[in-house]
Parts: C-alpha cells; sequence; structure tokens
C-alpha cells in the first residue's frame, strides 16, 4: 500500500479510507481521483476504493513507505 497520492503528494495511510487504485496499484487520492474521472494516467485503468488494512496486520504486514510523488 503506497503512502502518498502520486499526483498531488497528499499522505494517504493504509488504514485510513479515501485512497483510490488501479489494478497496478497505482495510488490517487480522492481529488485526484475525481479529477482524473477515476482513470489511471498511467495505465488507462479504472481507479476503485482502496481497500483499509486492519490495525493489527499493519503491524506484521506493514504498508509501504516509498512515495511516489514527483515532485514537478
Amino acid at each position: 500500500m503506497r503512502p502518498d497520492c502520486e499526483r498531488c503528494g497528499a499522505d494517504l495511510p493504509a488504514p485510513a479510507p479515501g485512497a483510490f487504485i488501479c489494478s497496478f496499484e497505482c495510488t490517487f487520492c480522492a481529488s485526484c481521483a475525481e479529477a482524473l474521472d477515476d482513470m489511471c494516467p498511467n495505465c488507462g485503468g479504472e481507479l476503485v476504493d482502496r481497500p483499509t488494512r486492519a490495525k493489527r496486520l499493519l503491524e506484521t504486514h506493514p504498508a509501504s513507505t516509498e512515495r511516489r510523488f514527483k515532485h514537478a
């Protein structure tokens, strides 16, 4: 689970709702997904709600810390 929006850099914590992903797990915040008309700009796939990860599972299976936002 990526920790940030690839388009604007907004933080997207794994246990929080509001993130959208495509089938390749490109990750965007709700505002950016809406602006992109729910289509991934990288692959053209549909952006859907990213599931949250249960807190107990985050302890043994932590989310990624690698940020994907590329400052323009």
